[in-house]
């Protein structure tokens, strides 16, 4: 791939150890290169306004400007600049919070290295991704229904349901399609069809809809 076509990664983590694994992760695919490894969100955030960041890998804990925090300042100067969320399992009261500063997607910190670097081609790509696990700690989070998610809810179709119920299990659409058996091309539309619903721009957000409000 030529030099101008690599996807450009910023890494974000206090953790010397993380940041040098993250590195080598990113330094072996042939679409990817790493452009900056900070400790800090105030560094993220300096080396992704100074250089031309594709996805940022952010931890969440950093600092006095923690990733939530450091994310949103980012996506406010750079939209275009995608953010993963690198997290452990005990931090999934940050998520909503993470997702409303505009992340991309989150990851788990054991999350093999083939779907870290799987997951930022995913991104950048425009498209969300979310860890299994990282989705399973969302159910720890639901909130009662809302009385305008309620309507929502009742519009939809038993399908959409079923899909819906696959993508908070972390499926992706290949995988919803032999589950469901039915194309690719019809689950993208039962998706397309659930973000119009709930009104939010990626499946994702409706993953997090869908747990904030109790729909499950």
């Amino acid at each position: 791939m030529a030099a101008d076509r690599l996807i450009r990664v910023l890494i974000a983590d206090d953790q010397e150890l993380m940041r040098h694994a993250l590195e080598a992760v990113i330094g072996v695919q042939d679409d990817q290169e790493v452009v900056g490894s900070v400790g800090s969100g105030e560094d993220a955030v300096r080396t992704a306004l100074e250089t031309n960041v594709d996805v940022v890998l952010m931890d969440i804990r950093m600092g006095q400007l923690d990733g939530i925090a450091a994310c949103a300042e980012i996506r406010r100067h750079r939209p275009q600049c995608r953010v993963l969320i690198l997290t452990t399992f005990d931090l999934d009261e940050y998520l909503f919070r993470s997702v409303a500063a505009g992340a991309s997607g989150f990851l788990t910190k054991d999350t093999p290295s083939a779907d870290v670097a799987a997951a930022v081609r995913e991104v950048h790509a425009g498209r969300s991704m979310v860890s299994p696990r990282a989705t399973r700690a969302l159910i720890d989070r639901i909130a009662r229904v809302a009385p305008d998610a309620a309507g929502v809810a009742a519009a939809l179709t038993d399908r959409e349901r079923d899909v819906l119920a696959l993508l908070a299990r972390g499926f992706s659409n290949a995988e919803i399609a032999r589950e469901l058996f039915v194309a690719e091309s019809t689950v993208k539309s039962h998706i397309g069809s659930l973000t119009r619903k709930v009104g939010v721009r990626d499946r994702l957000h409706v993953v997090v809809w869908a747990y904030q409000n109790g729909i499950f």
